[in-house]
């Protein structure tokens, strides 16, 4: 995938579950619009994490499931998108954004991915909606 820097969206696992669920209603139609906004801009940034939480999530958490086999193909196609694969110094630096921030390790460790690909944006319902951490500021798509 062929990124421009200034224009590096993060997206966080919440938004591509809702981009696969039709099930989610409004939030389905928005999450499927920045997903596929994502892939033609070519600016789709996710770390590993957020590819295992998918999956786990379509094959199982969901109320209708995807086969393994279609999710398997979505997994394939979001590897053309930027993807961070952590090191142990960014688990440190995570673990640094959680104690100052008081956020979830996990979600710590999305900014950390974010801010570590260049990102500027983590798109995400998880967090609150105009924070910036560490360069990084979330917007929550579905915020009217």
């Amino acid at each position: 995938m062929t990124e421009n820097p200034a224009n590096a969206v993060f997206v966080d696992t919440n938004i591509l579950v809702y981009a696969f669920d039709e099930t989610a209603g409004r939030k389905h139609s928005i999450a499927a619009k920045i997903t596929e906004n994502s892939w033609n801009d070519k600016n789709g940034h996710i770390s590993l994490q957020v590819i295992q939480e998918l999956y786990v999530t379509i094959t199982r958490k969901i109320p209708h499931p995807v086969d393994i086999q279609t999710a398997r193909k979505i997994v394939s196609d979001l590897s053309t998108w930027k993807i961070h694969n952590p090191t142990v110094e960014d688990v440190l630096k995570a673990i640094d954004i959680q104690r100052e921030n008081q956020l979830s390790f996990w979600d710590s460790m999305l900014i950390q991915s974010a801010a570590q690909l260049g990102c500027r944006i983590l798109v995400s319902e998880d967090l609150t909606h105009g924070q910036v951490i560490a360069g990084v500021q979330v917007l929550n798509p579905f915020i009217e």
